[in-house]
């Protein structure tokens, strides 16, 4: 037999909020990750590692102007 579970959450306003700054960073950094992946095969480059990536779309990327932000949100939450 097997059980199904239907979970539904009700955030405050400064949750939603908290919610949105999050997805919006992970939305930004997924697509960012998967340029770079796609330019690097593109160019006959070899693939590149997770921990390079991670590097570069991320603590590379907050040094920048235009990405700063993405040190706002909270990597633990």
């Amino acid at each position: 037999m097997r059980l199904r579970y239907a979970y539904r959450i009700d955030p405050t306003p400064s949750q939603r909020i908290a919610l949105a700054r999050a997805f919006g960073c992970a939305r930004v950094v997924f697509n960012d990750a998967l340029a770079l992946r796609n330019q690097a095969y593109e160019n006959g480059e070899p693939f590149i590692a997770d921990a390079e990536l991670s590097v570069r779309v991320i603590t590379k990327a907050k040094a920048t102007p235009e990405r700063v932000w993405l040190g706002e949100v909270s990597s633990a939450s």
